[in-house]
């Protein structure tokens, strides 16, 4: 597969898993370019064991890993009354709690959920983080319920 086609296939997807770790727009964009120079350097090194895109999942995750150890950046803070009464009105509002949410998660199941939302095979999904599928069917209900929860008191 060449390197424009992957990009073009992958950018939004791997846009959205690093969203989904930092919350931060510009910060994502980084690290999704950042990404996407790993893969072009690296590109003549896959052998094709793995899927390109669980290939390519792993090492957005990493990248996200890294970024978020280096930069005290990422903090875990509760969005101010005023922001979240104003998000109630549009569906925006709503995608930004989702990421905030998604955010907070432990790290595996930020990583779990971000591919479930990207359409990744739950096989390939215990692939990238060496669970077992029965493993991660349980753990995407779970995450689920959680997010559920959290976005029913987010509309009360």
């Amino acid at each position: 597969m060449r390197f424009e086609d992957i990009y073009r296939e992958y950018w939004q997807k791997v846009y959205r898993i690093c969203m989904g770790y930092v919350n931060d727009h510009e910060w994502a964009k980084d690290i999704t370019q950042e990404t996407f120079i790993s893969i072009y350097q690296q590109l003549s090194n896959f052998k094709n064991q793995s899927s390109i895109g669980t290939w390519i999942y792993r090492i957005a995750v990493n990248h996200c890993l890294r970024q978020m150890e280096r930069n005290s950046k990422f903090i875990k803070s509760s969005l101010p009354v005023e922001i979240v009464e104003e998000q109630k009105q549009d569906v925006e509002g709503k995608i930004a709690f989702l990421y905030k949410s998604i955010a907070e998660l432990e790290e595996i199941d930020r990583i779990v959920i971000s591919l479930e939302l990207e359409n990744v095979k739950q096989a390939e999904i215990a692939l990238i983080v060496g669970l077992s599928e029965a493993n991660v069917r349980v753990k995407i209900h779970r995450i689920k319920e959680k997010l559920t929860q959290k976005f029913n008191r987010y509309e009360q």
